[in-house]
């Protein structure tokens, strides 16, 4: 397979909350948009965190008031990114290391740019890959 870099499957279309946006609206805009995770941004674009759909288990598990609670507190801080240069074989095979199916993609000067997650990697492989005899 040839090595494909990020920035050709990344999505670019994000959908982003700040660390002080109420956990609801951030589910809202998840069921909406039909995305797995916000990326948590700053006033000038730059990652703060990220918030997936495994941490609303935690949510509810620990039942908080939905309507009062922020983001920031239950975003992932330590946030593993690619650059839109990076190889999919060196970000898929960290990706599947460490159990993320979404990753930030982000530029030096522009901040947050793309999101790369596996949905966008099998639906990369599925058009790559001859299909086997049946």
């Amino acid at each position: 397979m040839e090595d494909v870099l990020v920035g050709r499957l990344m999505s670019t279309t994000l959908q982003t909350v700040t660390p002080d946006t109420l956990v609801e609206e951030a589910a809202q805009k998840m069921l909406s948009n039909e995305v797995g995770s916000v990326i948590v941004i700053d006033d000038e674009n730059r990652l703060e965190g990220i918030l997936t759909s495994t941490d609303f288990v935690r949510i509810v598990a620990e039942r908080q008031p939905k309507d009062e609670t922020p983001v920031s507190t239950y975003m992932s801080t330590e946030v593993t990114t690619a650059t839109a240069q990076d190889s999919i074989r060196d970000v898929s095979d960290h990706m599947v290391e460490r159990g993320f199916h979404h990753m930030p993609v982000v530029d030096e000067t522009e901040g947050v740019i793309g999101m790369i997650t596996t949905t966008d990697l099998t639906g990369y492989i599925s058009h790559v890959q001859t299909p086997s005899p049946s």
